[in-house]
């Protein structure tokens, strides 16, 4: 399975309310994955596994969006976060001016490999992989544009 990155739309509501009672946070957060996901108004998507390695492009492009260190943390042990309204629709507006083209640009299989950047399958597939996070920023384009859209944050989860 791996580690990976997930984000889910939410309300400033249980925003605060998840920052007030972080058990009550893992629970809702767990029933919006449950049987009916997807729900098609609250918008989801990745990175999922390719976080490690657009947060590599994101930093060689000079790209201001750092997976881990943005948001704030609601449960302790670092595997949910939130992101506040006006996160989503900064890092909406960054997306937006950020085209694949540039990122892709810093691709480089052999420094990804040697800075052990997860999942650290660059030197096995190096052509293969530049693919695989197109479609991992596609989809986190697709995400942010939703909920900034909608007004929304979101909750974050790590997963591993």
């Amino acid at each position: 399975m791996g580690v990976s990155i997930s984000f889910i739309g939410a309300t400033t509501q249980e925003l605060d309310r998840a920052e007030r009672d972080p058990s009550w946070a893992e629970e809702f957060v767990y029933e919006l994955y449950g049987d009916d996901f997807p729900s098609p108004d609250r918008p989801y998507g990745g990175p999922d596994r390719e976080f490690g390695g657009l947060q590599f492009l994101f930093d060689e492009a000079g790209v201001g969006v750092e997976f881990v260190m943005d948001g704030f943390q609601i449960q302790e042990d670092g595997t949910l976060f939130g992101w506040t309204a006006e996160q989503i629709a900064g890092v909406a507006r960054e997306l937006r001016a950020t085209p694949w083209e540039r990122l892709a640009a810093h691709y480089d299989p052999v420094r990804m490999g040697e800075q052990d950047v997860y999942p650290n399958m660059w030197k096995f597939d190096p052509d293969g992989r530049l693919g695989g996070l197109e479609y991992a920023y596609e989809e986190l384009v697709e995400f942010f544009a939703a909920a900034a859209e909608r007004g929304l944050g979101a909750f974050m989860t790590f997963s591993f």
